[in-house]
């Protein structure tokens, strides 16, 4: 009997703030596997006329538009980091449309499909996936970075990285996870062989020229 080959074998891909996410998808798309963020999805959603923009509107009133009639995006980023009841309603506005969008992509998508979710743990859509792989880091190379790619202060990182679960946490649920404390070489050649247990799990043949 020949067992079929499913068409797809989709992961979720998870961290933290500044834990090395959108480097470990650049190395999935890199060898070949097709992937993509829910934080682009969340962009393109809160653009005037999408579904999102419609529901952030619904919730929080159009105070949060520039003069351009364009969501400004940093006011209410600091205001749903600061009170957890607007991060809330943020996230019951925009979830439903971004996770629409996501299983439209994946429909469209074969082989190995990585999905860069960041609230996958705390929002329960792990069993959305058929494997779920946590970038994971020690809480000061996390605050360090979250300084220097933000431009914060310590205590504006920490408030940002409290908003999420603690790695810790999250660590206890993934199905892998890669410790990324060391430099991007390091952090390739962890990706090449997580890609290459992943494509194996699916059924294929791991690709090992993009080196």
């Amino acid at each position: 009997m020949t067992i079929k080959k499913p068409k797809r074998f989709v992961v979720g891909l998870t961290g933290g703030c500044g834990t090395g996410k959108s480097s470990a998808l650049a190395e999935f798309k890199r060898r070949g596997a097709a992937a993509f963020s829910l934080d682009r999805i969340a962009h393109e959603q809160s653009r005037p006329g999408r579904e999102g923009y419609r529901a952030i509107l619904r919730a929080f009133g159009r105070g949060i538009l520039n003069k351009k009639g364009v969501i400004d995006r940093h006011a209410l980023g600091a205001r749903v980091f600061r009170d957890k009841s607007a991060r809330v309603r943020l996230e019951r506005a925009v979830h439903p449309p971004i996770l629409r969008e996501m299983e439209r992509l994946i429909a469209r998508l074969n082989d190995v499909v990585v999905v860069d979710v960041p609230l996958l743990f705390e929002k329960g859509l792990q069993d959305r996936f058929d494997a779920t792989v946590l970038i994971s880091c020690r809480p000061s190379s996390q605050l360090r970075r979250v300084v220097k790619r933000d431009g914060l202060s310590v205590a504006q990182a920490r408030l940002r990285i409290r908003a999420q679960w603690p790695l810790a946490r999250k660590r206890k649920l993934a199905d892998f996870t890669i410790d990324n404390d060391g430099s991007l070489t390091e952090l390739r050649a962890k990706m090449k062989a997580l890609h290459a247990g992943l494509t194996l799990l699916y059924g294929g043949t791991p690709n090992g020229n993009a080196d």
